[in-house]
């Protein structure tokens, strides 16, 4: 093996370490006792293991499984909202030819650079004036009108890197346009697709500012909010049991991304190709 090769892995090797330390903290603190908790030590010399009972059933009158079922519930809804709307909306731009294409296909890229704070008032006084405060529609019908441009883009290069080729033969066929999109050119964009399904799943099911603006009753709470009531300042912290549920939080995430890693990564690095 070269010594630059060496190299390479020991600094892959220390960025690693560094990268994996916050979860490793994570762990360790989900194990400890709310005394050992201010301490140095990664690990406790005793694990508590009953932390992750009390944290599961710690918010009076619920479990934490009913808080991961909202979670869910919105986030599985906004990734199929997201899929759905971004995949017609990036056909359009990528295959379609329509008066003022470009400009408006600009304009959706310069949403990119508009900070979401930018838009939180108005949205907030729109959903009030639907009576949507209060409710999880205004954290799901969103998505399903494609107002996320990264995954619009994502798939509009995505579908650019498809021959059109593919097109003209299937018109050769008589295949209509609906018929193209649908039978020829979607179905090739699983990778992408994938990777919108995995961002999306992400990012919804860790908003938290969305979650708390909109969402008033305990009811209703998802993960995120649900760890935000072990922060009482009337009360003392219980650290622990709070730490165990932070853990849990993380594992669906990780698991989304350990088992679509594969198509994930053939996602991004094809989407920058252009036909």
């Amino acid at each position: 093996m070269k010594l630059d090769t060496i190299y390479r892995y020991i600094v892959l090797l220390l960025g690693s370490l560094v990268m994996i330390y916050p979860v490793l903290w994570l762990v360790g603190n989900a194990l400890k006792s709310n005394e050992d908790i201010p301490k140095a030590q990664l690990f406790p010399s005793k694990l508590q293991w009953s932390n992750f009972a009390e944290g599961w059933t710690a918010i009076p009158g619920f479990s934490f499984a009913h808080f991961f079922a909202n979670s869910f519930l919105i986030a599985v809804l906004s990734v199929i909202g997201t899929l759905l709307s971004s995949a017609l909306v990036a056909y359009g731009f990528a295959r379609l030819r329509f008066p003022l294409q470009n400009l408006w296909f600009g304009i959706l890229m310069m949403t990119l650079m508009l900070p979401a704070q930018v838009t939180l008032v108005p949205q907030y006084i729109l959903f009030k004036s639907f009576d949507w405060v209060g409710t999880t529609l205004p954290l799901i019908v969103p998505h399903f009108l494609a107002v996320s441009p990264f995954f619009v883009f994502l798939i509009v290069q995505f579908i650019r890197g498809i021959p059109k080729d593919l097109d003209e033969s299937a018109k050769i066929d008589g295949c209509s346009t609906i018929g193209i999109a649908f039978r020829i050119v979607l179905p090739l964009c699983t990778p992408a697709f994938i990777t919108t399904a995995i961002f999306s799943f992400i990012w919804t099911w860790d908003d938290f500012l969305g979650q708390m603006i909109y969402l008033t009753d305990t009811a209703k709470f998802t993960v995120p909010l649900a760890l935000r009531l072990f922060l009482d300042n009337t009360s003392a912290v219980t650290w622990g049991p709070m730490y165990a549920m932070a853990l849990l939080s993380v594992i669906p995430c990780f698991v989304l991304f350990l088992l679509a890693q594969k198509y994930f990564v053939e996602g991004i690095a094809t989407t920058g190709i252009k036909g």
